[in-house]
């Protein structure tokens, strides 16, 4: 009989960086998603009528703003036609394309939407003193624009992480 003794795990040599970006990432969704529940909105519908607003854009456009496949896209846009907060309608430049035009009333719950995103992050970036926070934003920026701006091809897909269930 071979005995195992316990093995010392290798030693970090740098910060877990996947670690700090998945949980504070984790997180500030779970806060915004709780935020914008209030109002009855989802980030995904934040997403929709903010970007929709800015001008006209089909829903597959607006599908890769907000990082969403079809299905969610579909059932996104749904909801605020449901709510009565934005509407399919023909494109203007191109009758092919069906685009996502917002409402009076989808205005008026976007402007809320943004303060209370606005809200969330700021309460975040205000636990940061001000250099801190203003070294924080740059290098953050820095590494969206640079190393960590496309995601690398990988033969075993990465999935996201997943929202915690109660």
């Amino acid at each position: 009989m071979t005995s195992m003794a316990p093995r010392m795990s290798p030693a970090r040599t740098s910060p877990d960086l996947s670690f700090l970006l998945d949980h504070t990432s984790h997180v500030l969704r779970t806060q915004m998603a709780a935020a914008l529940a209030e109002i009855g909105l989802t980030a995904r519908m934040h997403c929709v009528l903010v970007h929709a607003l800015e001008e006209e854009r089909t829903q597959v456009q607006l599908a890769e703003i907000g990082d969403m496949d079809k299905t969610t896209m579909v059932v996104t846009v749904d909801a605020l036609e449901k709510a009565g907060l934005a509407v399919r309608r023909p494109s203007s430049t191109d009758r092919r394309a069906r685009i996502i035009a917002v409402t009076e009333e989808g205005a008026r719950v976007a402007a809320r939407s943004q303060e209370i995103a606005d809200g969330v992050h700021e309460a975040a970036l205000g636990t940061l003193p001000a250099e801190q926070r203003e070294a924080f934003l740059g290098a953050m920026n820095t590494l969206v624009a640079g190393h960590l701006a496309t995601p690398s091809e990988s033969p075993q897909p990465v999935r996201r992480a997943r929202e915690r269930t109660k």
